[in-house]
């Protein structure tokens, strides 16, 4: 999420200056007090005159971020994250075409949340590449469909150590007049990047 704040912060009835970053399901207290606090672990959450308020392991903890602040930092601790089948675009009336072996439950899951999988009139393509012969091969045989404005989803291994990564993938798609204009973490071992075709005038 990347928000971060200088600010008091009352702990148990101590109160000390730290800096509070609201990351991706966690706060991180620095200064005073150093603390990863995860979300699954804060209870009661609550903007009021300016503060963010909840509890951890039955203490209370204040932030003392302003009104605005707190009242963002509350939403977004307690607004369910989206469905990995929103952040791909994937909905009951989305016609998918798969490239590649699925061999991640997680993507699975996701992929079962569409109308079909089929790749006759596709709206939307789901590419697996783990190599660039495989990478090349999904380009190739996705070509028809992307020139039509169909994205791609390029769903390779996080990490380093694979033959595949980020820098290669948008290389060759670049080169190919595509621009990446998303990117989703799939799971603790997959990521993906979004590409569709550059329009020219």
């Amino acid at each position: 999420m990347g928000r971060e704040a200088i600010c008091n912060c009352d702990w148990a009835g101590n109160t000390v200056e730290v800096k509070a970053l609201l990351e991706t399901g966690e706060i991180i207290l620095r200064g005073a007090i150093r603390k990863r606090i995860p979300f699954s672990g804060i209870k009661s959450v609550q903007a009021k005159a300016g503060r963010l308020c909840f509890t951890v392991g039955g203490e209370p903890v204040q932030l003392f971020l302003g009104a605005a602040a707190a009242a963002k930092w509350a939403s977004a601790i307690t607004t369910p994250p989206p469905t990995l089948s929103r952040k791909l675009g994937i909905q009951d009336k989305t016609i998918v075409r798969i490239i590649g072996a699925i061999t991640d439950e997680t993507l699975r899951e996701a992929l079962a949340e569409a109308a079909h999988i089929s790749a006759k009139d596709a709206g939307l393509i789901v590419a697996c590449v783990d190599s660039p012969e495989s990478l090349h091969a999904a380009l190739r045989d996705a070509k028809a469909q992307l020139l039509k404005g169909v994205p791609i989803w390029m769903v390779y291994a996080k990490g380093p150590g694979h033959a595949i990564n980020e820098t290669a993938i948008r290389s060759l798609l670049r080169e190919n007049g595509m621009i990446d204009t998303k990117v989703a973490s799939v799971s603790p071992k997959y990521t993906a990047l979004r590409f569709i075709y550059r329009k020219t005038e």
